[in-house]
């Protein structure tokens, strides 16, 4: 009887689990630059580097820089 249990919670532990490790999620219209221009700014929000020109704050990711809102 005490298997049985073992075995019932052990499958009731397991379906509470989920398989997906990370959902990543774009925007649809999403532009990235290639190269920043001679001319951005690097600034620091919150411990986080930005870089700044245009107007705009961009992240640096590795495919390039994104736009985002500080």
């Amino acid at each position: 009887m005490r298997h049985f249990i073992f075995i019932l919670g052990f499958i009731f532990t397991l379906s509470l689990t989920s398989c997906a490790t990370r959902v990543a999620v774009t925007a649809p219209h999403t532009t990235v630059v290639k190269v920043a221009p001679k001319h951005h700014k690097i600034v620091v929000v919150k411990g986080k580097r930005y870089y700044f020109w245009n107007g705009k704050h961009y992240k640096k990711t590795r495919r390039g820089y994104v736009v985002v809102k500080v």
